[in-house]
């Protein structure tokens, strides 16, 4: 039997049960399907069919035309109460694409750039790109949330391009320098210092890497050193607290020998310079420090032995590339303290507050007085504006490539 011709809900319920062939074709297209059901239900007048009857012509259109109960619910519905079954389709394109393979990539090279910041700096980065130097390339990625960076990161296009990996390190005690995390109160001046070991292979010490970060603005210094011990570290740090353009007034570290001793005490002395030193059982007295060893020094220098004999090279190095980017293109968060109405403290890092250290020193009110003597802004601000934020960062990575290739070369030659 064709579907023309069924003429009775038993022949339906025939059909149902095996019983009963039919043959049938129910249109290739919506619309035709949508004509046919409305066909159907109008020939056996729906409305009028007993509630069996009913539940047998459902079963069969659903067998017959592939749809679910609830939406051939929904078509009967519109044919008892209009006559008519109409389609009412929205045909849309999905969610729009607003950012492109072109700003994934961007993406791509802004994070090869600048190793691999969190979605704030990123996020800064681009915004700096398009709005302060003027790249044109970064207008989309200028507007993107912190949240969407993650997600086109985890996109096909951008994982073709890159991969990613990471980790850390602790430290020992004496009797110089006070116990006590110092209080900057909001004042430029107060450094947290650490240290950070290139490893050792096959019982030679690597290059050793001296952090000096800045409490209030976080300005940083990073110098390297071949050992430790007196004779290479006293020069290092001389050079280390006069790269700071403003007055050194604290001098912070763990419990490290490298720095508490009596020749590191005799030079801050000298130079009117407080030491204080880590607290037991208080890994947060130095966590600046050691948050800036994980994000900077070991994302650019990584974790593998580099002999001591490069430090003048790496050296050079810091000064040209590492510092000037760290300083003046590498924006930063700063924590605001906030006190709700029970008195209970609480630090935010807001993305509003987020600037280079160089922008957060000129930041602070009165900045002018912090500043060592002959050192102006406008001497600054040359440094500053000598080169944009991807180009301070294209040339990190340059120079970085330089500074490895010859290591390697070296290593070749002696192996």
């Amino acid at each position: 039997m064709k579907l023309d011709n069924l003429k009775s809900i038993e022949q339906m319920a025939a059909f149902l049960s095996g019983s009963q062939a039919i043959a049938f074709a129910v249109a290739t297209t919506k619309d035709e399907r949508y004509r046919f059901i409305e066909t159907l239900l109008k020939r056996f007048n729906y409305p009028k069919l007993k509630r069996r009857d009913k539940g047998i012509a459902i079963q069969f259109l659903i067998k017959v035309s592939g749809y679910s109960r609830q939406q051939l619910t929904r078509m009967i519905k519109q044919v008892v109460k209009t006559g008519r079954l109409e389609r009412h389709q929205k045909t849309t394109n999905g969610f729009e694409k607003v950012y492109t393979s072109e700003d994934i990539l961007l993406l791509v090279e802004m994070d090869k750039r600048h190793d691999t910041p969190n979605g704030f700096m990123i996020k800064k980065l681009c915004e700096r790109a398009f709005h302060t130097f003027n790249d044109a390339a970064y207008e989309r990625l200028s507007r993107i949330s912190m949240s969407h960076i993650y997600n086109l990161r985890k996109s096909s296009t951008y994982k073709n391009q890159r991969h990613h990996y990471e980790k850390t390190k602790a430290n020992k005690c004496v009797h110089i320098g006070e116990r006590r995390k110092p209080r900057a109160n909001g004042q430029p001046g107060y450094i947290r210092i650490d240290t950070v070991h290139q490893g050792d292979f096959d019982g030679c010490k690597g290059v050793y890497h001296i952090n000096a970060i800045d409490e209030v603005t976080q300005f940083e210094i990073v110098m390297s050193v071949e050992k430790i011990s007196e004779n290479y570290l006293i020069p290092v740090l001389k050079l280390l607290i006069e790269s700071f353009p403003f007055k050194i007034i604290n001098f912070h570290s763990d419990n490290g020998s490298e720095y508490i001793n009596a020749m590191v005490a005799n030079l801050l002395n000298k130079l009117k310079i407080e030491m204080t030193k880590s607290r037991p059982r208080t890994s947060t007295d130095n966590a600046l420090a050691e948050g800036k060893n994980a994000s900077i020094v070991r994302k650019i220098f990584g974790y593998s032995h580099i002999p001591q004999h490069y430090a003048t090279l790496i050296n050079e190095f810091n000064v040209s590339a590492l510092n000037p980017y760290v300083n003046y293109h590498r924006p930063c968060l700063y924590s605001t303290t906030i006190t709700d109405s029970k008195g209970k403290q609480k630090k935010k890092y807001r993305y509003q507050d987020m600037d280079t250290p160089y922008e957060k020193l000129k930041s602070i009110p009165d900045a002018k007085q912090y500043l060592k003597e002959g050192m102006t802004f406008e001497k600054l601000d040359d440094i500053a504006k000598a080169m944009s934020d991807n180009q301070a960062a294209d040339y990190l990575q340059t120079q970085r490539k330089l500074l490895f290739k010859h290591i390697d070369e070296d290593r070749l030659k002696c192996a």
